[in-house]
């Protein structure tokens, strides 16, 4: 089969691979699209420690079902399917409880670190657990679904920061998942969504998807109920917290830089409750029902659909500033 493979870091290249089989329990995906994800693009450099080559990346997909594994019943060749970005065990406490994005023995599709190596969906082929399967709803466009996995990490996100309705809230960077955010925000009632970013652009089509306001980094901004850090470095994080209310709150999506500063003091002595949001933990169904109602909306996102073959392009294309999401497409 053709993939798009890592062969070294920040080199790619398309390269023929054996068609992978599927294990017991197992479905093989003849994928249909794949988003090239801001954690490929920052990954394979090695920095990360995430994408050590050679692998295939690719973990915000839709496909097919083109063969299944032993004791596969409930799937079938043919099914319209995507899938969960995180292999969960279901057997582990955090499982049982629901908290699949912080299994004890998780895994990530298109990842390959010390711990694990999991080829992923940039290639015409995939296996994947028949688990984390989620069937596409009728007259979803396999390009559409291709944004169940991002959609997820926003509504995960929104879910985090606890009832919106009526509130006042900040987007501290309006990239893909800002975006999204500020979608999954306005479907879940808040009030009010201010977006906050470097580019013009981004704030005009974030007022366009639903943002109550715009506003240039380094203008003043108004006092909130709630922040959504979605860049993860240090002075979006500061902005975030100074920009609550006392006893707000301030959840942090993003995840560029390993470590960042806080401000304590303002943290301890406003009161500020302070969340992490991890991926997604069973939002999948809920993105795929929001994207087919046009609830949150996708298709303004979509930089580029590239074929395959044409995938170190691709990467060129997702990597140019300004590009939101380029899709990689099967046949």
């Amino acid at each position: 089969m053709k993939a798009l493979q890592l062969v070294a870091a920040s080199q790619l290249a398309v390269v023929d691979l054996p068609v992978p089989s599927p294990g017991p329990g197992e479905v093989r995906l003849r994928v249909k699209a794949c988003g090239i994800c801001g954690s490929d693009l920052h990954g394979m450099d090695g920095s990360s420690g995430r994408r050590i080559p050679p692998v295939v990346m690719g973990h915000e997909a839709s496909g097919v079902i083109d063969a299944v594994g032993e004791g596969v019943e409930d799937w079938s060749e043919g099914d319209r399917v995507t899938f969960d970005s995180t292999v969960w065990c279901g057997e582990c406490s955090y499982c049982r409880e629901g908290r699949v994005n912080l299994c004890d023995s998780r895994q990530v599709v298109g990842v390959a670190c010390a711990e694990f190596r999991r080829d992923g969906a940039f290639a015409e082929f995939v296996t994947v657990p028949r688990r984390i399967l989620h069937r596409l709803p009728e007259g979803l466009s396999f390009e559409e679904a291709a944004f169940a996995e991002p959609v997820g990490v926003a509504l995960h996100a929104v879910r985090r920061a606890g009832d919106v309705s009526g509130a006042k809230v900040l987007v501290v960077g309006a990239g893909l998942i800002g975006l999204l955010v500020i979608q999954a925000l306005k479907r879940a009632g808040a009030a009010e969504v201010i977006a906050v970013d470097l580019d013009q652009g981004r704030l005009d089509l974030a007022r366009e998807l639903g943002a109550d306001q715009g506003i240039l980094s380094g203008a003043p901004v108004p006092e909130v109920d709630l922040a959504m850090e979605v860049v993860g470095a240090t002075p979006t994080v500061d902005l975030a917290v100074r920009s609550v209310r006392k006893g707000g709150r301030v959840v942090l999506v993003g995840n560029l830089a390993p470590s960042v500063a806080l401000p304590l003091q303002l943290v301890v002595t406003r009161e500020l409750d302070v969340l992490g949001s991890c991926a997604i933990a069973g939002e999948y169904p809920d993105a795929l029902a929001a994207i087919a109602a046009g609830e949150i909306r996708v298709k303004p996102l979509v930089s580029a659909a590239v074929a395959l073959e044409r995938g170190v392009e691709a990467f060129v294309q997702a990597a140019a500033p300004g590009a939101l999401k380029v899709l990689i497409t099967g046949n």
